[in-house]
């Protein structure tokens, strides 16, 4: 299952996300209350699974190098 969803995000960026998505999924509760308001969620997935599967098929990653 690693190989699949491989953690490829910053810990830093893994927050941003989180916050970023929470603040958009507002919008759907709080606010205009847009069914756009839903598409917070995928950041918000992302940023708790710490993988991005854009990241994966690009070949990018964020992630700190490991020491060996």
């Amino acid at each position: 299952m690693s190989n699949l969803l491989p953690t490829n995000e910053h810990p830093a960026e893994r927050v941003i996300r989180v916050l970023l998505g929470l603040g958009v999924l507002s919008l759907a509760f709080v606010g205009p209350k847009s069914a756009w308001g839903y598409l917070g969620l995928v950041p918000l997935a992302t940023g708790l699974m710490g993988t991005c599967p854009l990241y994966t098929l690009l070949g990018f990653s964020t992630c700190p190098v490991k020491a060996r």
